[in-house]
């Protein structure tokens, strides 16, 4: 089976920067169809780029894109999101669940409105747009999920870093491979993805530790290019939580020196959650 996205229909969450319009450009030089849902309508000043210059990238790239101004936490964006990505397109392959908000506070500093936050982007959201998404799903050939979530470590050292955020990222694990289990005789495949060391996005540089950190993370593209190899998967495995550097060596792939030039592999910034 040849791999490629080419035709194929994905609608991803959050994807007007970083990861999520890393893996959408990917999509593009196929000759995909990318629909994002993002909030980012107009420039912001500690963010690059909006919807819209994204979607002009992914036409630039190859594919067709469709900006839809929307946010994840509201339902009726949800429904619009696929509603709109249907009539565009003609139906709907791929959800790409992206969009996600991040606290690293211990729990006596996380406030509660950063609390609700995490939890109705991370897991909520997660769970509505696949929810919507699914009777369109069903319609597909190769009806996918992919979550960028973690591996569910329980070990006391993750458990107890971050609950108020580690519970908001393994609630984003558990509803995909819930899906998985639940809809895995209909067809639909459900994955999560995450990566070993940390990746050079406005998170990192503006949350996680600033030049530093970005100078010692890897580019958006390798967790794009692992994507892509998850989602041209001719076995169409399901239901697994897997690392993006576990995925491009199991395609033969082990020199990552292009996704972070300069940098020596054991200077690389490690990824929560992952021993």
């Amino acid at each position: 089976m040849e791999a490629t996205l080419a035709g194929r229909t994905l609608l991803i969450s959050g994807g007007s920067r970083g990861i999520g319009l890393a893996i959408a450009l990917r999509a593009a030089r196929d000759g995909a169809n990318i629909a994002l849902l993002a909030k980012t309508d107009r420039p912001h000043p500690r963010l690059a780029g909006t919807i819209h210059t994204a979607a002009a990238a992914i036409r630039e790239a190859g594919g067709q894109a469709l900006a839809i101004v929307g946010d994840v936490r509201d339902d009726e964006a949800i429904v619009h999101a696929v509603t709109a990505t249907v009539a565009a397109f003609g139906g709907l392959d791929i959800v790409v669940n992206n969009a996600s908000a991040i606290d690293l506070s211990g729990t006596l500093d996380l406030e509660p409105r950063r609390y609700d936050l995490m939890q109705d982007i991370n897991a909520r959201g997660t769970f509505l747009l696949s929810r919507a998404a699914l009777p369109r799903l069903l319609e597909a050939e190769d009806p996918q999920i992919l979550t960028l979530s973690p591996p569910l470590n329980l070990d006391p050292r993750w458990l107890g870093a971050c609950p108020g955020y580690m519970v908001a990222k393994y609630a984003m694990t558990l509803t995909t491979l819930g899906l998985a289990a639940e809809f895995a005789t209909a067809g639909v495949r459900a994955n999560c993805l995450w990566p070993r060391t940390t990746i050079r996005t406005a998170a990192v540089a503006n949350l996680l530790g600033g030049d530093e950190v970005m100078r010692r993370s890897r580019t958006p593209e390798i967790y794009a290019d692992a994507a892509h190899l998850v989602l041209t998967d001719p076995a169409r495995r399901s239901g697994r939580t897997l690392l993006v550097e576990d995925v491009l060596a199991e395609a033969g792939i082990t020199d990552l020196s292009r996704y972070s030039p300069g940098v020596d592999p054991e200077d690389l910034h490690p990824d929560a959650f992952v021993d």
